[in-house]
């Protein structure tokens, strides 16, 4: 059976100075993905205003395929601007994963099938393991973080002092199936 999956964005009116007027991006109009709690809501309003194209982008292409029957593999959306990555592994357990962040690009996370936990962190709070690679764009940590259940109808925002930890198991280390959307950062 062929799902198609519809997604809505509801923006929270914000108070701090980068704050939106209550607009939602047009890509997103008429759709039911929902936004996790923990993303930084005056960050991701900064990084919309700053690149609005990018995010349209992003938000257009989660809406308009059919991610269920998408194929593992890279998908270039804006050259390297914005790409999109589907994988479709076991989750791991807590101690085969790590923590990181990105310096040049926000990571859009969304569970398409199954489910996951993520860890969730500001950078500040903990102790890098391995100094930033440039050629991965990739900081690894050690510490300590809140851990949430990511599942279909809710994506995750990491912006570069956000530190996330993906793909723990909640349970049996069954495989679940992920998009991850690189969008450009800018400072």
């Amino acid at each position: 059976m062929k799902k198609t999956i519809i997604f809505s964005f509801i923006f929270i009116l914000l108070t701090s100075k980068y704050a939106m007027a209550q607009t939602i991006p047009a890509a997103l109009t008429g759709t039911t993905l929902k936004p996790h709690e923990t993303i930084n809501k005056a960050e991701f309003a900064r990084q919309y205003q700053l690149n609005k194209n990018y995010w349209d982008e992003a938000f257009a292409f989660l809406k308009n395929n059919n991610l269920d029957t998408m194929a593992v593999g890279r998908y270039t959306i804006d050259g390297d601007n914005v790409y999109a990555m589907i994988t479709e592994n076991p989750t791991k357990n807590l101690d085969s994963t790590k923590w990181e962040s990105h310096h040049n690009y926000i990571d859009l996370q969304y569970v398409i099938k199954g489910e996951e936990k993520i860890g969730v962190t500001d950078i500040s709070t903990l102790t890098v393991t391995m100094p930033y690679d440039a050629s991965k764009d990739l900081v690894n940590y050690s510490g300590e973080g809140n851990y949430h259940t990511a599942k279909p109808g809710t994506f995750f925002l990491f912006f570069p002092k956000d530190a996330h930890r993906p793909n723990v198991t909640p349970g049996g280390n069954k495989a679940d199936k992920k998009i991850v959307i690189k969008i450009r950062y800018t400072k």
